[in-house]
């Protein structure tokens, strides 16, 4: 536990702790932990801490997961229950191992949740369950508030950041999200300074809006550890300032663009 954080902080981790719980706040290795988790709120970690892929930008461990935990959807809710959460927000790892890449697990604990805390708003981070779209519908048939899915880079820059994932595929996951249900907040977010130029984040907005998305997300890359890409640019606050003024303009209903911002940084807030 960080000793640098207050008494919040604490009963965040002993909760997490008590479950038994995975979150991509220490997975991933977040510079937000410390702020979120003194707020009381943590992103949880579905279907274990192993991904079946190996981004090069992602601190998430590779390797061969175990099956899913019949029960981590209800130490989930008690967690969430004792963290007093008015929004929920649950991601997992890419498990392509699994016929449904894991969509079950989604919907199970959004169902455990919404039984015991039914006026919480719940939001999903998803992978892109590589293109099973019965998969998706079932989880955009759960009581969800958000569906998030990131589209991370620019489409010249899959190849070297994202191996394994397809530009137009995550895209279509998207447009299929809004179109299956136009009630529902569709999120995506990319990472910059990692070769990008400014050009390309703008058509990468243009590509979000035009398939109905209404949140976005802009942070910097940040390298976890030196196996994993190295930074290429460090992007001055006054360019990601302009991501969100363009995105204003595109007709984005919110725009978080700053270079700590990650996919649920301040996620209550794009619900309110």
């Amino acid at each position: 536990m960080d000793r640098r954080y207050g008494s919040q902080f604490a009963k965040t981790h002993a909760i997490i702790q008590a479950g038994n719980l995975y979150t991509i706040c220490e997975e991933a290795k977040c510079p937000n932990q410390g702020e979120c988790w003194q707020h009381g709120v943590a992103t949880f970690l579905l279907l274990g801490d192993l991904c079946t892929r190996g981004c090069s930008f992602c601190a998430v461990k590779n390797g061969r997961p175990e099956p899913p935990d019949a029960s981590e959807p209800e130490r989930i809710a008690e967690a969430a229950v004792r963290m007093q959460l008015r929004h929920v927000v649950l991601t997992s790892v890419n498990r392509d191992d699994l016929p449904d890449g894991g969509a079950g697990q989604f919907v199970l604990t959004v169902q455990a949740i919404k039984s015991r805390l039914p006026f919480c708003s719940i939001e999903l981070l998803i992978p892109d369950f590589l293109g099973d779209w019965a998969a998706l519908e079932c989880v955009l048939q759960a009581d969800i508030s958000v569906l998030n899915h990131n589209l991370e880079t620019v489409p010249r820059l899959y190849r070297k950041v994202r191996p394994g994932a397809n530009y137009p595929r995550s895209l279509e996951l998207l447009r299929r999200a809004s179109v299956f249900r136009q009630d529902l907040a569709v999120k995506s977010g990319i990472m910059v300074g990692l070769g990008e130029e400014k050009a390309e984040v703008m058509e990468v907005m243009r590509d979000f809006r035009s398939v109905g998305g209404c949140i976005m997300t802009i942070g910097q890359y940040l390298q976890p550890t030196p196996a994993h890409l190295p930074v290429e640019r460090h992007v001055h606050p006054d360019e990601f300032a302009e991501y969100e003024r363009i995105g204003r303009a595109m007709g984005f209903r919110h725009v978080e663009s700053a270079p700590l911002v990650r996919s649920s940084y301040h996620a209550w807030k794009h619900v309110e």
